[in-house]
């Protein structure tokens, strides 16, 4: 069996959840393992990101957002609200401020010391429910995916820009 490894990288938006439609850097990668048959596993490198395949939409909202993710957006808000206050979530509770305030690059998240822009309880809880990896078939040297299905990399944390990260590992024969 070989093994071959990759990543994609994305960047992603502030004060909104980002989807990214990562499917052809995926396949890209597949192709350039040159394994045939097998399988190719997607991880997210962060817990406020999560993984999934759905179908390509090719309606869009007025931001910018196919409806499926705006929906899945409304559906999320329900069962996560985001977190706009102190009472929202226990998370991030006093320990986990001073930790971050300890780090050496403490104000790359708290510019200016505001604890509000580690407000991303709901982040960390929606990625936790969809889910930070998927893994697919791969047949002919290829990646397999369904008619529209496409892979989406989501970042659920709005609290800044940021590039993020998504392994790849393609293993078969």
């Amino acid at each position: 069996m070989s093994v071959y490894k990759g990543l994609v990288t994305v960047q992603t938006l502030a004060n909104k959840p980002t989807y990214v439609d990562i499917t052809d850097k995926v396949n890209e990668i597949v192709v350039a393992s040159g394994i045939k048959e097998g399988t190719v596993t997607v991880i997210s490198c962060h817990t406020t990101c999560a993984l999934f395949s759905d179908e390509y939409d090719h309606d869009r909202t007025g931001s910018g957002d196919l409806f499926l993710h705006a929906d899945l957006n409304d559906g999320l808000q329900k069962i996560f609200p985001e977190q706009k206050d102190w009472s929202t979530y226990r998370y991030p509770g006093e320990k986990h401020f001073e930790a971050v305030e300890s780090w050496p690059n403490a104000a790359a998240y708290l510019p200016g010391g505001d604890r509000t822009l580690l407000w991303n309880g709901d982040a960390h809880l929606r990625a936790t429910l969809l889910g930070g990896s998927c893994v697919f078939e791969v047949a002919d040297g290829k990646l397999q995916m369904n008619g529209l299905a496409s892979i989406f990399f989501v970042d659920y944390d709005r609290t800044r820009e940021r590039t993020r990260k998504a392994k790849v590992i393609v293993m078969g024969e």
